[in-house]
């Protein structure tokens, strides 16, 4: 499993650096991001990208058989038969999954395994743009051990310390949601002087854990270093002493955390590698870093001004 994935996890660091720079090199955009008078009138150009959009709501809103109602019974989006699987009846005539186990289900993916991974490299970047000196230092090392010839790769990894060292202070300072998921006590128990009876519902604080001043210094402050022990000693994005969650833990921890954690680390140093960062020319210097009201992700999106910081022929296997 492990070796089908190998290079698998490079794909989404892929697709995000195409769009990051088409986006660089489209005309339209070019001319928003890098404020170039372009030839067309202000008409023409408005009806340009009010096309753009109107063409990105219908791509994402359409749904064939919604035109063509007769379409409907070959499941074209095959919706229905992943439902179709997912209730199927035991041998009782229950169903296996309820409707609202399966929404748990899909919100609990979700958050795991796509909004987690996007959540910190977007908190990473906000904080890097704020603090010019910690994206400097990542951008340095990316150029050490990978270079500027190639894109960095999964088996490069290993020799980015620092860059890890920012993932995991993101996972410990920008947790996407302030609980894990809750874990039900089978049996009376102790921890740590408290009484737990069996049946309790308990749930681990995420945002506890990793900004508790008892344990880190300056608990609110994005400091990469503190993650960093030595030159020699190698950083590790999960947390054996439990101060913090970057994933779930014990027997039932997410079996993803491989997966999760390779997958934002790779995104992170491709974003980095890639494309140089700062706030917007025309807005504030620094990016807003207020975290929404029902979750811990930001509640305004980043919005960032990136200009390709590599040759272009490095770009050609993402553009092609």
């Amino acid at each position: 499993m492990h070796r089908w994935l190998y290079g698998k996890r490079c794909e989404e660091a892929d697709h995000m650096m195409r769009y990051v720079y088409n986006q660089c090199q489209s005309p339209i955009i070019d001319g928003l991001v890098n404020e170039w008078r372009m030839e067309a009138p202000d008409w023409k150009r408005n009806e340009q990208i009010h096309g753009i959009f109107t063409i990105l709501k219908y791509v994402y809103g359409l749904g064939i058989a919604d035109y063509l109602p007769w379409l409907e019974v070959f499941d074209l989006d095959g919706h229905k038969t992943i439902l179709k699987y997912a209730i199927k009846s035991d041998s009782n005539k229950n169903p296996l999954l309820s409707i609202e186990e399966i929404k748990a289900e899909i919100i609990e993916i979700m958050l795991a395994a796509v909004d987690n991974p996007s959540n910190a490299v977007e908190w990473i970047l906000a904080e890097m743009i704020n603090q010019p000196n910690i994206l400097h230092r990542t951008c340095q090392e990316l150029d050490q051990v990978v270079g500027r010839d190639r894109l960095v790769d999964e088996s490069d990894l290993s020799k980015l310390n620092y860059v890890k060292a920012c993932v995991k202070e993101a996972f410990r300072l920008h947790p996407i949601v302030p609980f894990n998921v809750p874990h039900v006590s089978s049996k009376d128990t102790i921890v740590g002087g408290y009484f737990i009876p069996k049946g309790s519902q308990v749930l681990l604080s995420r945002l506890g854990l990793g900004r508790n001043p008892r344990i880190w210094e300056d608990p609110l402050v994005y400091k990469p270093e503190r993650h960093i022990v030595n030159k020699e000693s190698e950083v590790v994005l999960v947390d054996h002493e439990l101060r913090m969650l970057s994933f779930s833990t014990g027997r039932r921890g997410c079996p993803g955390i491989v997966l999760g954690s390779t997958m934002t680390t790779i995104l992170l140093a491709r974003l980095i590698q890639g494309f140089s960062w700062t706030a917007p020319p025309n807005g504030p210097s620094n990016i807003d870093l207020v975290e929404s009201e029902g979750d811990m992700v930001k509640a305004m999106p980043l919005i960032a001004h990136a200009v390709p910081r590599l040759e272009p022929h490095v770009y050609s296997k993402l553009v092609s």
